[in-house]
């Protein structure tokens, strides 16, 4: 097993804040699960991800340590190019939130997808290296990912976010309602409501 890190430090009991019951994947977003099991794996910050498969539970953690090993595992899946461990381990360390979506097993959870920001946790952030492996890709979970994401910034009181993506995947954003740069090719921006 390669080396794990703690997830970034989040300030003690903020949740999906401003999660509206009137959008599905929000109130998704907001269901609190109280299984010991799945705290004691994931931490207090974890939510279910719904998933079309009822043979299958994906989790979304704040809190469960990320294994620099699987992490570059999923980056050669979605056909990254390696970055050496020691640097990725630096920015993990460094962001201001690290999000894992794992595939729930109750003796080895396994990343399956996986997101991180970056900012002044106060105005502004930035999120980076968003994946979803190849074999979890078109069920939505990419989507419920962001979710889960925007609305924990928003808890901090974060109003503008921005990402840059490669230009395959802007579309992906764009479809979820991020402003385009004006050439549309890499960088998107998400402003609260």
């Amino acid at each position: 097993m390669g080396e794990i890190l703690p997830t970034a430090s989040i300030p003690e009991g903020w949740t999906a804040a401003g999660a509206s019951p009137a959008s599905p994947d929000r109130a998704a977003a907001a269901a609190p699960t109280a299984d010991p099991q799945l705290e004691a794996l994931y931490g207090s910050r974890h939510q279910i991800c719904p998933t079309p498969n009822p043979q299958l539970t994906l989790v979304l953690s704040l809190d469960r340590e990320i294994d620099l090993i699987e992490l570059e595992a999923l980056c050669d899946a979605v056909g990254w190019s390696r970055r050496p461990l020691r640097r990725v381990r630096r920015a993990l360390q460094h962001s201001l939130l690290c999000v894992g979506l794992w595939r729930h097993d109750p003796r080895l959870p396994r990343l399956v997808g996986f997101a991180r920001c970056t900012g002044d946790g106060i105005i502004e952030a930035t999120i980076w290296d968003v994946a979803v492996h190849p074999l979890y890709q078109g069920a939505g979970l990419g989507r419920r990912l962001m979710v889960f994401v925007l609305d924990h910034l928003r808890g901090l009181g974060i109003a503008r976010v921005s990402l840059f993506a490669d230009p395959g995947v802007v579309g992906f954003y764009a479809a979820q309602g991020w402003q385009l740069e004006p050439q549309q090719r890499r960088c998107a921006f998400w402003y609260a409501p």
